[in-house]
């Protein structure tokens, strides 16, 4: 895969501008984890979760990648409900 496979028509400017945001991250790896997953749940994601996933994607990548494979323990301010599910979607589904 190299890029969304979803389209941003019908998108609020938010959701618009969060799935950019994760699908261009700086690094192919974060960019296939967090793209993936906003291409299958970033429209029905709530107004909560949506300030989950902009606060989680201003984590530096190596220290996301890192942490959503296990090799280190994320920043307790920045664990949430959504990080569990987007670690979740990685490991189960679609792992990059």
């Amino acid at each position: 895969m190299t890029g969304s496979t979803r389209s941003s028509s019908g998108l609020d400017d938010r959701r618009k501008r969060l799935l950019f945001r994760c699908w261009h991250r700086g690094t192919r790896e974060m960019d296939l984890i967090l793209g993936r997953f906003a291409d299958v749940e970033i429209a029905g994601l709530t107004e909560g979760e949506l300030t989950q996933l902009e606060h989680l994607i201003e984590v530096p990548d190596p220290d996301l990648y890192a942490a959503l494979t296990g090799d280190k323990p994320l920043a307790p301010e920045y664990a949430s409900a959504l990080y569990d599910r987007i670690k979740a979607f990685r490991a189960v589904e679609h792992d990059a």
